[in-house]
């Protein structure tokens, strides 16, 4: 129904903006990410998602499509709601988001409130194949579009993982080199890289 929300941020509250889209405020619940991205009587754009449910009709709003798709991707595992889902993606960015359950991080999951072990290790069983080889584009938003899966060799999207976390394309090389990336899977290319720049 509502692709997205251009307007002014109205107000800026715990866990909601308030977009003023021609007079009408649009009361959209969203992440501490996005509200950290948002400044109140400056012009914002929202993608949106709108729930609709018995005696629920909540609207969702979200500074990258990269989010609203990370949202979209949680919202459709088993016992993960919208809440959840927002208190996932205020807790870590969608690119951590993957690295986590590609590299079965059960601890960064429940990092987030709300989720024990349990609804993490189903989020890992039922999103890890889907995201084995794709990338959220590093939360950016490009052109309008959507987080389109991009498919990679493992070393690239092991970089890419790593680069989410903060690591410099430095860092990255002198970390990888010597490791068999075309033989060993992604998530231990990633844990012994990580490993090395423990040291």
């Amino acid at each position: 129904m509502f692709y997205y929300l251009n307007g002014t941020v109205a107000e800026l509250l715990p866990g909601m903006a308030v977009m003023d889209c021609g007079g009408v405020g649009y009361a959209c619940r969203t992440t501490s990410n996005t509200l950290s991205a948002l400044k109140r009587g400056q012009n914002a754009k929202l993608y949106t998602f709108l729930h609709v449910g018995d005696a629920i009709f909540d609207l969702y709003g979200f500074a990258t499509r990269n989010e609203l798709d990370a949202f979209r991707m949680l919202i459709g595992v088993s016992g993960v709601g919208p809440k959840a889902a927002l208190g996932i993606l205020s807790t870590v960015t969608p690119d951590a988001l993957t690295l986590a359950i590609v590299t079965e991080d059960e601890r960064a999951l429940t990092s987030a409130p709300g989720i024990g072990k349990k609804i993490a290790r189903r989020m890992i069983l039922e999103l890890k194949d889907r995201l084995s080889g794709e990338t959220f584009g590093g939360g950016a938003d490009v052109s309008g579009g959507g987080a389109v899966p991009v498919f990679v060799d493992k070393a690239t999207e092991a970089a890419q993982a790593l680069t989410a976390l903060g690591y410099s394309a430095q860092e990255i090389r002198t970390a990888m080199k010597g490791l068999d990336t075309a033989s060993l899977p992604l998530e231990e290319i990633i844990r012994q890289s990580l490993k090395k720049m423990a040291k």
